[in-house]
């Protein structure tokens, strides 16, 4: 039942990684226009018709998939690497180590995420780095708090205190008596994290404060469509659904992963 239950999710993923790892070598041309096309409805020479300056939808929603996948693999990987780091060494230390990073965290969670990423856009200027950068700096402290939460429970565990008592140094007992036993619940959090990067990205593009044109993104393609949604729907659902189902999938397969690693679950 388990695998029945992600095998959509699982192969929505797959092609969303493939197509954005192999859009460069594809035969794709997203900027192409073509004036007699503008407006042209899907048809069974282009599935996904073209939008308002005669370029190929389809082209566009693979080199957008490429976008999305960039964005949220960087985010990732500097969020859970700067978050654990941070998490780790606070609930480790403790005393006032501890409680100037809890403060700088109280301070992140002060604002909201996507208005703080929004700002940082804006000061900084459009543009997939910056993008990049600021969804970084937003996306640090789920990580970090998680981190600190389990740390601060492990480092009274036998093994780590036995550890201590052999004078084992601090960073060797990080690597490998304490960091290996919080991949599970990283990975679990890495997971949701990559759905709530992809609509932001989107956001962000959507507002103008991503990727610029004539570069594609499902947030900027939407917001091209939005003038033209009576004559020529297909300009939005075609990226919009595309989003719906990759962070629809991104969100399932999270949930059976975490009840894959859940050990409560194994147990009874």
């Amino acid at each position: 039942m388990f695998k029945t239950q992600i095998i959509i999710p699982l192969i929505i993923l797959l092609l969303w990684l493939v197509l954005a790892i192999l859009s460069p070598w594809l035969p794709l041309d997203p900027n192409h226009i073509i004036l007699p096309n503008i407006l042209q409805p899907p048809s069974s020479i282009e599935w996904l018709g073209y939008d308002d300056l005669g370029r190929p939808i389809l082209d566009r929603l693979i080199m957008g998939a490429r976008t999305s996948f960039f964005v949220s693999f960087w985010v990732i990987f500097v969020s859970l690497t700067v978050g654990t780091l941070v998490g780790a060494l606070s609930a480790w230390f403790g005393g006032y180590i501890d409680f100037i990073f809890v403060r700088i965290m109280d301070i992140f969670l002060a604002f909201p995420g996507i208005l703080l990423a929004i700002a940082l856009s804006a000061i900084m200027g459009p543009g997939i780095e910056n993008v990049v950068f600021a969804l970084s700096v937003v996306g640090w402290v789920g990580f970090a708090r998680l981190t600190r939460a389990q740390t601060l429970s492990l480092k009274r565990r036998e093994h780590v205190i036995a550890a201590i008592a052999l004078g084992v140094k601090t960073p060797r007992i990080l690597r490998y008596h304490i960091i290996p036993l919080l991949l599970a619940p990283l990975i679990i959090e890495a997971t949701f994290g990559i759905a709530g990067i992809v609509i932001a990205e989107a956001g962000l593009s959507f507002l103008g404060l991503g990727v610029q044109p004539p570069a594609a993104s499902w947030g900027s393609m939407i917001r091209d469509g939005t003038s033209y949604m009576l004559v020529a729907p297909h300009m939005v659902l075609a990226p919009g659904f595309t989003l719906l189902l990759v962070v629809l999938s991104v969100n399932i397969l999270g949930d059976k992963l975490r009840d894959l690693l859940d050990v409560k679950n194994h147990n009874t």
